[in-house]
């Protein structure tokens, strides 16, 4: 440690142990939060019939449009494309509706469809639906009974199989688990740290093993009570999504933190907050090392805290050089 009653700029006499060097970087402020990591949209997908489970997917493989979920009755449920879920048969004297025409958007997608998509089921739906059986190996009818397709925004992945092979099921009847094919992050802050989340904000992406990453918040949810052990505590959610997906590898369902910034100092120089010491009076300075069996005792000032360094500026303070950090 530097002498008691040393004056900024004395050399002191001393065995140099532990050091650190002056570095010129960013320096960020942030609040971190809890978080987990798990792919975006998990929801339970039920039968829209009864009948017996034939065959199911592997969890984790991902079903595009045209794809088959699972299998009722040895008949593939199929995933077609839109945002209305079924709730009728498609058949010949149906009323007219957007179902009808996401039906017939997402035959002309895989090639069936010839005309021009609208809400009218007519003979060139009938045309597809014959084409389209024809193409998945079931019987041609024409018609697509209820429960045999879904609906869903894009593709999407098999989170998990709740039924098992055999299963006798009815309309209602959960048998797999749907998530999106990204993965995204939930954090959850508390209200008085809400304002540091913003929409398309960049945030810092703590991953178990020391990795971490970027992200973009997406969504900013509304002020909700959780409750833990019996504990109730108000949070606030936010949903992250990952700049570099790759970066999390086969990660899900894990925890992780997420820094948001508050304040960042860009090309300062930093040193260890731990090398800082008191001088007489008032101020810090810092110990430099001259050689093996000196050191001198700069006056800093401090700006930035954060991530246990500090921002330092005085004179004869220079990047490269070293400072001594006491050891606890």
């Amino acid at each position: 440690m530097r002498s008691v009653g040393a004056d900024a700029g004395e050399i002191t006499p001393k065995r140099v142990a532990n050091t650190a060097p002056v570095e010129r970087k960013t320096l960020k402020e942030a609040v971190t939060a809890p978080g987990s990591l798990a792919y975006a949209g998990a929801r339970p997908l039920d039968a829209g019939r009864a009948g017996t489970v034939t065959r199911l997917p592997a969890e984790g493989r991902k079903v595009r449009l045209g794809g088959a979920l699972y299998w009722i009755d040895d008949r593939p449920v199929v995933l077609l494309r839109g945002r209305v879920p079924v709730w009728r048969a498609f058949k010949s004297g149906m009323g007219d509706g957007p179902d009808v025409r996401q039906l017939e958007r997402s035959l002309r997608a895989l090639g069936h469809f010839t005309g021009t998509p609208d809400a009218h089921f007519d003979w060139y739906t009938t045309a597809a639906i014959l084409r389209w059986q024809r193409a998945i190996g079931v019987r041609r009818t024409g018609s697509i009974e209820r429960g045999r397709i879904v609906f869903a925004p894009g593709d999407v992945r098999v989170a998990r199989t709740v039924a098992r092979l055999g299963d006798q099921v009815t309309a209602g009847t959960t048998v797999i688990e749907l998530s999106g094919l990204d993965k995204i992050v939930t954090a959850e802050l508390k209200p008085a740290n809400q304002a540091v989340a913003k929409a398309r904000g960049k945030v810092t992406i703590n991953l178990p093993g020391g990795k971490e990453t970027t992200g973009t918040v997406s969504k900013v949810g509304a002020p909700r009570q959780r409750v833990d052990n019996g504990e109730k505590t108000i949070v606030v959610p936010v949903t992250v999504a990952l700049d570099h997906p790759a970066v999390a590898g086969p990660l899900q369902q894990v925890s992780v933190s997420v820094d948001f910034p508050t304040a960042s100092r860009e090309d300062v120089l930093t040193v260890p907050v731990a090398a800082l010491i008191a001088l007489p009076g008032d101020g810090y300075g810092v110990e430099v090392v001259r050689d093996a069996a000196t050191t001198r005792t700069v006056t800093v000032r401090t700006g930035l805290f954060a991530g246990g360094f500090v921002e330092v500026s005085g004179a004869g303070l220079a990047e490269g050089q070293e400072v001594v950090v006491p050891t606890l």
